[in-house]
C-alpha cells in the first residue's frame, strides 16, 4: 500500500517544486521590470526639472531657482527632442507582462507624453510666435517678479537667485524678438488684433522709476531677518537690474511690437493662415482633448450642446418671469445692477469665501478624500488683470505654498456675481484645487505624474465639478443656476467658435457675434475670450470634451452598478490617477466597474 502511493506523492512534490520555481521566476521578472520602470520614471522627472527649471519652481523644487534656459534656442530644442525620444525608447523596452496595473498605466502615460511632445516639436509655430496677450512666459515672469508668486524671497540667496534668473529671462526676450523677426518673413505672425493687446502689457513695464516697477516688489518686502547691510546691497542691485536691464528690455520689445510687428500683423483670425496651420490645429486638438476627434465632429457636437443648454436656460427665464427672448434675457443678466452689488475688490473676494462656507457641510457626501494643501482666494495682480480670466495656481508639491484662486477685479462696481458659484466650483473647490492637490499629495504616484497636466482631464473635471452645485447646497438662487448653465454654455460655444476660427475660416467678429448671441457673457469678456482662442488654438475644446466623458462614465457606472454605485468612490477613482489622457481614464473606470460587479458575485 505504501509503494502504491510513492510515485504520485513524488510527482506532486516535483510539480509543486516546479511551480514554486516558476512563481519565483515570475516574481523576479516582475521585480526587475518594476525597478527598471521606477528608474526610467524617476530619471524622466529629474531630467525634466533640469530642462524646465520654471516648472521645478512652481512645483516647489527650489534647486534650480537661479536658472532660466533659452527655450527658443536651437540647442534647447535639440535637448528636448533627445529627452523625449530617449525616454520613449527606454519605456517601450519594458515588457507589460511583468508590470502591475498601476505600473502599466504609468508606462502608457509616459508613452503618450513623449509622443505628443515629439509631435509638437515638428511644428515651428511656437518658436516663431512665442509671445501673445494671454499665455506667454513674460506674463508668468511678471507674477514671479512681484514677489507674491512661486519664486521664494525668504533668504539672501533667494534674492540673488532671482537676479540670475532675470538675466536668463532677458536673454530669452532678445531671442523672442529675433525669432519673431524670422517668423515675420515666413508668414508666422500674430493677428493684429492680438498684437494691440500685447503692446500695453509691455508698455506698462517699460517706463517709470525702478522703485515703482513690478520687479521691485521683493525689495519692498524684505524679511525682517535681513541686516541693514544686506538690504542696502540688494536694493542697489535690484535698482540697477531694473533701471539698466529690465526697463530697457521691455522698452525695446515694446518699440519692436509697435514699429515692426504690428504693421505685419495678420488680418485673419484662424491658425490655418500660418504655414502648416491645418496640421498644427489637428495636433492641438489631440494635445488638448487627448482624443482623435476631428474639428468637424467637435463643431457638430458643439452645435448640439448649445441647443440642449438653450432649452434648459429657457426654463430659468420662465421661472423668474422674464417675458422677453432668451437673448434679451442674456442682456438683462449682463446689465442688471441687482447682480452687481459690490463696491470694492475686497467684497468680491469675500463673496467667494462665503460660497466656500455654504458648501462645506455637504462635501463629505460626495468625497471621501479631501486635500491637505491650503487654499486662498486673491485678486489678480493689477498689471495683468485687465486681460486676465479667473484662474487657479497650484500649491507646491510639499504643501507649503497654498493653492491660489486668482480673481480679476478691474472694476468692482461692474463685477457681475451671477456665475460666481459655478466659477468657484470650477477654478477652486471642488475643481482645480481638489484635482491638482490630491494628485500632488498622492504618495503612490511616481513624481512625474504629480505635475502632469492634460487639459481634457483637468479642465473636464473642473467643468464636471460645476454640475455638483445642487448636491452641495448651491444654485438655490435661479440666477446662480442660470450662471452654471451660462458657464456650461460658454464651454459649448467654445466648441463651435474655436473650430469655426481655426477650421472653417470664421473671422474674429463672427466668433464674437456667435458668442454674444448664445451666452450671457458681457461683450468685453467675450472679446477677451475669442482672442484667447485665437492665441492658443484647441485649448478651449478640452473643457466640454472632458466634462462629457466624465459624466458619461458616471452615468455608465450608475447604470451598471445600481445600488452598488457609490458616488464618493467614483470620484476617488477619477481623481486618484492624477491627470491622464481620457481614453486611459475610461479604461480605468471600466476596470473598476467590473471589479465592483465581481466583488458581489
Amino acid at each position: 500500500m505504501i509503494k502504491k502511493f510513492i510515485a504520485p506523492v513524488l510527482l506532486s512534490l516535483v510539480l509543486t517544486s516546479c511551480q514554486d520555481k516558476e512563481t519565483n521566476q515570475q516574481e523576479d521578472l516582475a521585480l526587475v521590470a518594476s525597478a527598471k520602470l521606477d528608474s526610467v520614471l524617476h530619471n524622466y522627472y529629474e531630467d525634466g526639472l533640469r530642462l524646465n527649471p520654471i516648472s521645478a519652481t512652481t512645483s516647489g523644487d527650489m534647486r534650480y531657482n537661479d536658472r532660466f534656459p533659452n527655450f527658443l534656442s536651437d540647442e534647447y530644442e535639440d535637448s528636448l527632442r533627445n529627452y523625449y525620444s530617449t525616454y520613449r525608447d527606454q519605456v517601450q523596452a519594458i515588457d507589460d507582462a511583468n508590470l502591475s496595473e498601476t505600473e502599466r498605466l504609468s508606462k502608457e502615460i509616459l508613452l503618450w507624453e513623449t509622443e505628443i511632445n515629439l509631435e509638437g516639436l515638428e511644428f515651428e509655430k511656437n518658436k516663431y510666435m512665442p509671445i501673445d496677450q494671454m499665455w506667454s512666459v513674460n506674463l508668468f515672469m511678471g507674477q514671479l517678479a512681484s514677489g507674491m508668486g512661486a519664486q521664494p524671497f525668504q533668504t539672501v540667496e533667494d534674492y540673488r537667485n532671482w537676479l540670475e534668473r532675470v538675466e536668463g529671462y532677458l536673454t530669452w526676450m532678445t531671442s523672442a524678438e529675433d525669432r519673431m523677426r524670422e517668423g515675420m518673413g515666413q508668414g508666422y505672425v500674430l493677428p493684429a488684433s492680438l498684437i494691440t493687446k500685447v503692446i500695453p502689457q509691455f508698455a506698462s513695464m517699460a517706463e517709470g522709476d525702478a522703485e515703482d516697477h513690478l520687479f521691485y516688489g521683493p525689495v519692498d518686502n524684505f524679511p525682517e531677518s535681513f541686516s541693514e547691510e544686506e538690504k542696502q546691497q540688494l536694493t542697489q542691485e535690484y535698482k540697477q537690474m531694473i533701471g539698466e536691464k529690465v526697463i530697457p528690455a521691455y522698452k525695446k520689445m515694446h518699440d519692436f511690437m509697435v514699429e515692426d510687428y504690428l504693421p505685419q500683423g495678420r488680418e485673419s483670425s484662424g491658425i490655418t493662415d500660418i504655414p502648416g496651420g491645418e496640421d498644427f490645429y489637428k495636433h492641438q486638438i489631440k494635445l488638448y482633448t487627448t482624443t482623435d476627434m476631428t474639428a468637424e465632429e467637435i463643431h457638430e457636437l458643439g452645435l448640439k450642446e448649445v441647443e440642449r443648454i438653450s432649452q434648459e436656460m429657457m426654463k430659468v427665464k420662465e421661472q423668474v418671469g422674464f417675458e422677453g427672448s432668451l437673448k434679451e434675457f442674456f442682456n438683462y443678466v449682463r446689465e442688471s445692477k441687482d447682480l452687481m452689488p459690490y463696491e470694492s475688490a475686497e467684497e468680491v473676494i469675500q463673496g467667494f469665501e462665503d460660497i466656500h462656507q455654504r458648501m462645506k457641510p455637504n462635501i463629505d457626501k460626495l468625497f471621501n478624500v479631501t486635500p491637505k494643501t491650503a487654499f486662498e482666494v486673491r485678486r489678480t495682480e493689477e498689471f495683468r488683470e485687465k486681460s486676465a480670466s479667473a484662474e487657479y495656481n497650484p500649491g507646491s508639491l510639499d504643501g507649503t505654498r497654498p493653492g491660489i484662486f486668482y480673481v480679476p477685479v478691474p472694476d468692482a462696481s461692474a463685477y457681475n456675481v451671477y456665475s460666481d458659484e459655478s466659477l468657484f466650483l470650477h477654478e477652486a473647490i471642488l475643481g482645480h484645487h481638489y484635482q491638482i492637490s490630491l494628485t500632488q499629495e498622492n504618495e503612490e504616484l511616481p513624481d512625474f505624474r504629480k505635475t502632469l497636466w492634460y487639459s481634457g482631464y483637468g479642465e473636464g473635471w473642473a467643468l464636471y465639478s460645476e454640475s455638483l452645485g445642487k448636491e452641495l447646497g448651491l444654485y438655490t438662487d435661479p440666477y446662480q443656476y442660470f450662471g452654471t448653465l451660462g458657464a456650461e454654455m460658454h464651454r459649448a460655444v467654445r466648441l463651435v467658435v474655436d473650430t469655426g476660427l481655426h477650421s472653417k475660416g470664421w473671422t474674429r467678429e463672427e466668433a464674437i457675434q456667435y458668442s454674444l448671441d448664445n451666452e450671457a457673457e458681457p461683450e468685453a469678456s467675450v472679446i477677451s475670450e475669442i482672442e484667447r482662442y485665437m492665441a492658443n488654438p484647441g485649448q478651449a475644446l478640452s473643457y466640454k470634451i472632458g466634462q462629457l466623458k466624465i459624466q458619461e462614465l458616471r452615468d455608465k457606472a450608475q447604470a451598471e452598478l445600481g445600488d452598488q454605485f457609490d458616488i464618493r468612490e467614483f470620484h476617488t477613482q477619477v481623481l486618484e490617477t492624477g491627470a491622464v489622457p481620457l481614453q486611459l481614464l475610461e479604461n480605468k473606470i471600466n476596470r473598476w466597474i467590473d471589479e465592483v460587479k465581481n466583488s458581489e458575485s
